[in-house]
């Protein structure tokens, strides 16, 4: 189950309301640094703009593919442990806007983990250590350690064995 915490609004959509809830100023800084990060080659490059600008927690090691779109309005939410990989145009939500709220949660990427190419990592999601996530799913839920799981809706695909 994923952890969210839901915010109630009153009038128009959640979205519409969004800078209620954060600066337009960080949006507009994150989006530049995002974007660099997006399209920069160098992996030592990219980890330092996560961590030191956007303020997220990112492990030795972890490599962000080409075009992967972390969370605009709240990145400091999201965490991935060490030697993981997440693959080309994934996104990472940290947040939800919809019509009568909008909703933050904790994004958790353990260690080693495998995320494939143009997945979608929903708010609130935790992912446990060695997992694997095939390219193209969305997760909507957390996903145990060592695990393999793929699509929409989230299955698991295989166990793996103890090492």
């Amino acid at each position: 189950m994923r952890q969210v915490k839901r915010y109630p609004v009153e009038g128009p959509n959640a979205l519409w309301q969004l800078y209620r809830t954060v600066s337009p100023w960080k949006g507009v800084r994150n989006f530049i640094f995002i974007q660099i990060a997006r399209y920069c080659p160098i992996l030592s490059v990219k980890n330092a703009i996560y961590r030191r600008v956007l303020g997220m927690k990112v492990g030795e090691h972890t490599a962000f593919g080409l075009m992967v779109m972390v969370d605009v309005f709240f990145p400091e939410l999201i965490t991935v442990g060490r030697n993981s990989v997440i693959g080309y145009n994934t996104t990472i939500l940290a947040h939800e806007y919809l019509i009568k709220e909008y909703r933050l949660g904790e994004v958790r990427i353990g260690d080693e983990v495998m995320i494939g190419a143009n997945s979608t990592i929903l708010p609130g999601v935790t992912i446990g250590d060695g997992a694997v996530i095939a390219a193209g799913s969305v997760v909507h839920k957390d996903v145990a350690p060592g695990m393999f799981v793929g699509g929409n809706p989230l299955q698991v695909l295989e166990r793996k064995s103890p090492s």
